[in-house]
């Protein structure tokens, strides 16, 4: 090949270089590699062997392989074939081309590797009943309609913040899947517009959310002088009202965390107030008793606010107003005084019947004594004669009339 044809592939490869942003020595690392492939197809080519391309001047060189039977190289020479430059360059355009996508594709994919979790805005491409594609510049990330707000619409080019929640390899490129609905989608937004929270003076504990509908967020502050509420809202509620605006008007409550899971229920109870909380370790139920005029809020709308509680803190909530809870110790005080006073009764009555009382007179015993003049067994007569039972009927008998 003459130098002047090869300075105009290496200019050729520069320019393929900056267009896909892949570094020069990688190009030239794919053509020798095509061109290797190229050779081992010619005749009288050796089995193994290795190409090298100046990358100042362009020339390119070839250099067969011989290796023994446990791969160690025993010889190398130059094997480079007459014209060999023209004809590689048309058998290893395929080659090249194909080296080069599969390039880009690993470029991408490393890019994005690793950064699930992380925030990104693309532009609306693509719409689809079962999923929207959006531009993220040199590659497109799918969001599943499992992962959209209900109720958002997405109009072709307008720009949308997502959550990245999967980064994989495909066969035509890595696929990213990205999110609108993730929890964590709020607490990144909440990251970029407040810096107490990036520098960990404020710190996000928890979030429960409804996508669409109702967000809360719990917050604590790693500086006692620092209001961790205050930091989130911002002046005049700038902060807040930004996130609030990207997520299109959800509604966003902020609470503060407590290690006191008592004082934490009820600071996630809010805007409703709260008369008292108590834990149930064993069933982790929280039970908690509000104003009567404050259950409907403390509840919320279909159960709503209980929900984003039960999930903010953890616990099962049990949520009773003042009248509640006193008609139920009533109604047991009630129980327990009919209990006591049922039980006495069939004490008394018990007692009763075994007053006076000795051993247990049968029918069939009384009227034996009737006939024979015995007495019972454990008969209290100490003073009857103790033969009496040996007198035999007839002489009973006769005694008895002679008495009357």
């Amino acid at each position: 090949m003459k130098r002047p044809e090869q300075l105009e592939i290496l200019e050729a490869l520069r320019t393929i270089a900056r267009q896909k942003d892949i570094p020069f020595e990688m190009i030239l690392d794919a053509l020798a590699n095509a061109l290797v492939i190229a050779y081992k197809r010619m005749p009288g080519a050796a089995q193994d062997a290795r190409v090298t391309i100046d990358p100042e001047t362009g020339d390119i060189h070839v250099y067969a392989q011989e290796y023994d039977e446990e791969g160690n190289l025993v010889r190398e020479w130059e094997d480079t074939p007459d014209n060999f430059g023209r004809i590689a360059a048309q058998t290893a355009k395929h080659q090249m081309a194909q080296r080069i996508r599969e390039i880009v594709r690993e470029q991408k994919f490393r890019e994005f590797a690793g950064r699930e979790g992380e925030l990104v805005t693309g532009i609306v491409r693509q719409t689809d009943p079962r999923f929207l594609l959006l531009d993220l510049g040199q590659i497109e990330a799918l969001l599943p309609q499992a992962e959209q707000v209900p109720g958002e619409r997405y109009e072709p080019g307008s720009r949308v913040r997502a959550y990245i929640t999967e980064v994989r390899r495909a066969s035509k490129g890595p696929q990213i899947k990205v999110s609108r609905t993730h929890p964590d989608l709020v607490r990144r937004l909440f990251e970029l517009e407040v810096p107490e929270i990036l520098d960990g003076t404020v710190e996000i504990k928890a979030i429960a959310r409804e996508p669409g509908q109702r967000t809360k967020i719990a917050v604590k502050s790693n500086i006692p002088e620092k209001d961790p509420i205050g930091a989130c809202v911002g002046q005049r509620g700038s902060r807040v009202r930004a996130v609030v605006n990207e997520l299109r008007g959800e509604k966003v409550e902020i609470v503060e965390w407590s290690e006191d899971p008592r004082k934490f229920v009820a600071n996630a109870l809010q805007p409703a107030t709260v008369k008292s909380v108590e834990i149930d370790e064993e069933t982790e139920t929280a039970h908690v008793v509000v104003p009567d005029h404050q259950l409907s809020l403390a509840i919320g709308r279909e159960g709503q606010n209980a929900r984003l509680v039960a999930k903010l803190t953890g616990l099962r909530i049990d949520i009773k107003s003042e009248s509640q809870v006193a008609e139920e110790a009533e109604q047991s005080a009630e129980a327990e005084v009919a209990q006591r006073a049922d039980t006495p009764a069939k004490d008394v009555e018990a007692d009763a019947t075994g007053v006076g009382q000795g051993p247990e007179v049968s029918e069939s015993t009384t009227e034996e004594s009737i006939v024979t003049g015995e007495l019972p067994t454990g008969s209290d007569e100490e003073g009857s004669d103790s033969n009496a039972s040996e007198i035999p009927q007839s002489q009973a008998l006769a005694q008895a009339s002679d008495a009357s």
